[in-house]
């Protein structure tokens, strides 16, 4: 994207279609002119000569034509959201009039915003730093309560804060150590070595915990993939279809329907789980199951969580403790991911 912060440009800010009120955004040195040249306010005052944070209900016309009746917002420099002059115009949502109401401004002199630009300019007029500018489109894709309080959390500056604290202890005592190597010939220590190493210390682990968080806040954002696995007609496919409430995958008494991977999600307590159904493990010669059982380790490879089902009502393969192999072998590959054995079918134990 090429920055071009000396013109003006618009978008809509509210979803494309229809609806019952859409809200196109004007940014830049020339708003309120461009605005004011297709807006006849009732009052019939002019926006360019009124205050800040007011709203102005009008006409928007093309020439004698009216488009619409709109309630138009201002923000002045730099109190609004880019840090530059800010008319926000609220339409009727009608597809037709939403575009209408653009094109009319881009012949007066608007240009259309790239995506993310609004907040690009607010990022590139001090109005918020790169992680609070991120933050916006994380809140944006929310769509579950954890995913949004991290969201507002990195939004009101959290992240930020944090590192602004960490770099002034830093400055504070690098500057220390600086005074003390300019009378290192008087051997004066004005740096404290004990709590120099305890910073160290405790920046090191600060440090850990925002990785840490990166790679939790990931999941959170992208859902908890958690892997279905076991034998062929263990119940897989009917335990995802019991946490969906809903036929998502086909379920029959015959070993080895499902020959691909199914997924779906399902928000649990605030957090969105992403279920994935996989094909049986076991042995065969069928070279489109072999397929699907080498994507059910690919799965449980990306998986956060491994929930592995166990037919109780198979007796040849609880006597022979097959079930026991497998679970072995996905341990012994995958140390650290939790593995969870739930044990199906008790209701057909004879």
């Amino acid at each position: 994207m090429i920055v071009q912060q000396n013109d003006t440009i618009v978008a809509l800010a509210t979803a494309s279609g229809a609806g019952a009120v859409a809200i196109i955004r004007v940014s830049g040195a020339k708003a309120f002119e461009i605005v004011a040249e297709i807006f006849n306010a009732k009052s019939g005052k002019n926006i360019c000569s009124e205050a800040s944070h007011t709203i102005h209900f009008g006409h928007i016309t093309d020439g004698k034509k009216i488009l619409d009746e709109v309630l138009v917002s201002l923000f002045k420099n730099p109190r609004s959201y880019t840090g530059e002059d800010v008319v926000e115009i609220n339409c009727h949502g009608s597809s037709y009039i939403q575009q209408e109401i653009l094109q009319l401004l881009l012949r007066n002199g608007c240009r259309l915003a790239e995506a993310g630009e609004f907040t690009l300019r607010a990022f590139l007029n001090g109005k918020m730093d790169l992680s609070q500018a991120e933050a916006v489109a994380d809140l944006i894709a929310s769509d579950s309560e954890a995913a949004h309080k991290i969201a507002i959390q990195q939004m009101r500056g959290g992240f930020s804060n944090e590192i602004k604290f960490l770099r002034g202890e830093l400055l504070n005592f690098a500057s220390l150590l600086e005074l003390e190597l300019d009378f290192a010939e008087e051997d004066v220590e004005f740096a404290d070595r004990t709590e120099f190493i305890t910073l160290l210390a405790k920046i090191e682990i600060t440090l850990k915990r925002l990785i840490d968080s990166f790679a939790i806040g990931n999941v959170i954002k992208q859902g908890i993939p958690v892997a279905i696995v076991g034998a062929p007609n263990a119940g897989k496919s009917t335990l995802l279809n019991a946490l969906l409430n809903e036929e998502r995958a086909i379920v029959s008494e015959i070993a080895g329907t499902t020959r691909d991977t199914i997924e779906d999600d399902i928000n649990i307590g605030g957090l969105r789980f992403r279920f994935i159904d996989t094909a049986g493990i076991r042995e065969t010669s069928d070279t489109i199951e072999s397929i699907g059982i080498e994507k059910t380790f690919e799965k449980i490879n990306q998986a956060q969580v491994v929930l592995y089902l166990v037919d109780s009502s198979d007796e040849f393969r609880i006597q022979n403790s097959e079930f026991r192999i497998e679970i072995e072998q996905i341990k012994n590959k995958y140390p650290l991911k939790p593995l969870i054995i739930i044990l199906n079918k008790v209701d057909q134990i004879s």
